[in-house]
């Protein structure tokens, strides 16, 4: 069991609220899937519209909200990724066709997994997605990184 912002429409409108999900609840990834403990999300500033109501961001439902996220893999497919390995994810349809990360697990395809240093805490790594981009996946990986909130 995990907890997750969920977000619904239905005939009787939107709702958005904390949920308790069963893990049968992450989403089937064909192959390639990593397994995710997600750590402090960020606020991107398309969450607060899509957990509101006020913009068209989510496009299948129910969805999980959040954008991005930063975390720890639990569990992973790929051989570039092992447990432990910190991660980071933004865009690719996050939160919007693809499950969200504002939940305390998620699972999902490598493609698009950016590796970072574990010299950085999980706050940083959250506040170093917003430049991550255009960064290819894998670039940071054994980069040491300087914690600016230590």
């Amino acid at each position: 069991m995990f907890k997750a912002i969920c977000v619904t429409r239905d005939d009787d409108g939107f709702a958005c609220a904390l949920t308790e999900l069963d893990d049968g609840a992450l989403p089937a990834v064909a192959q390639g899937a990593v397994t995710i403990a997600m750590q402090h999300p960020p606020r991107n500033d398309k969450d607060g519209p899509a957990i509101t109501d006020k913009a068209p961001m989510v496009r299948k439902w129910p969805m999980v909200a959040g954008m991005d996220g930063a975390g720890i893999g639990a569990a992973g497919e790929p051989p570039e990724f092992v447990r432990g390995d910190r991660v980071l994810r933004n865009g690719y349809g996050v939160g919007e066709t693809h499950r969200g990360r504002l939940a305390q697990k998620a699972r999902l395809s490598g493609d698009g997994l950016i590796l970072v240093s574990a010299a950085l805490s999980p706050r940083s790594r959250s506040s170093t997605i917003a430049s991550s981009a255009e960064l290819p996946a894998g670039r940071l990986r054994g980069r040491v990184g300087v914690d600016v909130h230590a």
